[in-house]
């Protein structure tokens, strides 16, 4: 059996349509040891095998300050099907309270596969747990039936089909709301002190991850980077560009953006950069590695960047690198803080477990795990702001029917965006008339 192990830096993935967001290409040697998947899964060896696997490979050291060695023969002459190993696995993984660090079972890893083909069924939301443990929605994927339903970021999952969530991890969740495509699924929310409930009916999700391109004002364009995904992202982005070359600068919209294939966030990142540092990668013994930009940027204007608490993952390094390397100014809340970074590994019998092997640093050396990058101009949405259609131009409560347009600029924060760029172009047209109004002096 063909071995697959990618390295990820995501936030856990969307439920029903099984979205990872797959960070590969950083290090090979960070993978750890590869894993023989060819022999035929047993209960006793599958449990073996991911104990090895975390043994050599966790980042942390301590093992959430435990003795890992107590798991090792803890279910010895218990495990008499591959089920009852299934449950021996989460039960020793939840003993790292690590949410990112998931055991896959067949199901899950074939899903998985499909979201790495951008295959994606269900109703298209992004999830991940909160600091409360409750399962909140990071971003409903665009044209998804969570995005027409009227789902928003944030919003706190209570029920689904009328069952609780409470005290459930994400893959539960996940598990509850999946289905076949074309059959319904009601999901009730809590956005700040109002529950409403949402009917779809589950789809297949298509993934594209530049979904508007526009120009704003004869001198500002706009480009709204959706998820880092599709396995086009880098050419949808040049592509994007270029439509708007007659812009003397650009607004990239990364709100709502949970993340993706972090080899995009690489090339959209050197699509930017002249130089510099990426992103680092800092493994269990504490090695520092760092990706640098090719110094070969496709697009040299002015940029400034929109991100929000949707913003995770691949969008905070894309955004932390551009912010550091003094390439973009950010605007708007802060974003999700999602640092770690996994491996995803192929175990006997088409299963697999998503196993955080590192953390990850912005090139200023900052660990934004929990933390999130904080905007250069923050510009907060409340609820209300919300209720009053000033929110992201997308999210707008009253669904589809409100037909909102980024040009109308009712969305405060890219309207602050709209200001902050305009007054660069303005203060770089200025300096460069003063330059030409200056007396030529010949020496």
């Amino acid at each position: 059996m063909r071995k697959r192990v990618f390295l990820l830096a995501a936030i856990l993935f969307t439920t029903c349509i099984a979205g990872t967001n797959l960070l590969s290409g950083l290090s090979a040697s960070a993978l750890g040891q590869s894993q023989d998947t060819s022999e035929k899964a047993t209960p006793d060896g599958l449990y073996s095998q991911v104990w090895t696997l975390v043994d050599t490979n966790y980042y942390d050291q301590t093992f959430h300050e435990q003795d890992w060695n107590r798991w090792r023969n803890r279910y010895d002459g218990k495990l008499n099907t591959l089920a009852d190993s299934y449950k021996a696995i989460e039960t020793m993984l939840a003993s790292l309270s690590d949410p990112y660090t998931r055991f896959l079972n067949p199901e899950a890893f074939a899903q998985e596969n499909n979201a790495i083909s951008a295959k994606l069924y269900g109703i298209g939301i992004q999830m991940a747990p909160d600091q409360s443990h409750n399962i909140v929605v990071i971003a409903p994927i665009e044209n998804s039936p969570a995005a027409r339903a009227g789902l928003m970021p944030m919003d706190i999952i209570l029920e689904v089909d009328g069952k609780s969530t409470k005290g459930l991890a994400v893959d539960a969740v996940s598990r509850m709301i999946k289905g076949d495509i074309n059959t319904p699924v009601t999901i009730k929310i809590l956005r700040g002190k109002e529950t409403k409930a949402f009917k779809m009916v589950r789809a297949e999700i298509h993934i594209k991850s530049v979904s508007d391109v526009k120009m704003l004002t004869p001198e500002i364009g706009y480009l709204r980077l959706s998820t880092f995904m599709s396995q086009t992202a880098g050419d949808e982005v040049r592509d994007a560009l270029s439509k708007l070359s007659p812009a003397r600068g650009i607004i990239l919209d990364l709100r709502g953006n949970p993340g993706g294939l972090v080899t995009n966030a690489l090339e959209i990142c050197n699509i930017f950069l002249d130089g510099g540092i990426i992103v680092s990668t800092v493994d269990r013994q504490s090695h520092l590695q760092a990706a640098y930009a090719k110094k070969k940027p496709f697009y040299s204007k002015p940029v400034v960047v929109l991100i929000n608490a949707g913003s995770a993952s691949a969008s905070e390094i894309t955004s932390g690198a551009l912010k550091d390397n003094n390439r973009a100014q950010l605007i708007g809340e802060k974003s999700f803080g999602k640092g770690l970074v996994q491996s995803v590994n192929r175990l006997q019998g088409d299963c697999g477990i998503n196993l955080t092997i590192a953390r990850y640093l912005t090139p200023s050396g900052t660990d934004i795990h929990k933390k999130g990058i904080t905007p250069d101009y923050l510009v907060p949405i409340s609820l209300d702001d919300y209720k009053k259609a000033k929110g992201p131009w997308w999210a707008d409560p009253n669904g589809p029917t409100a037909k909102r347009k980024p040009e109308d600029l009712k969305d405060i924060q890219l309207k602050r965006a709209v200001e902050i760029l305009g007054n660069k172009l303005d203060n770089a047209q200025e300096s460069i008339q003063l330059h030409l109004d200056s007396p030529l002096i010949i020496h």
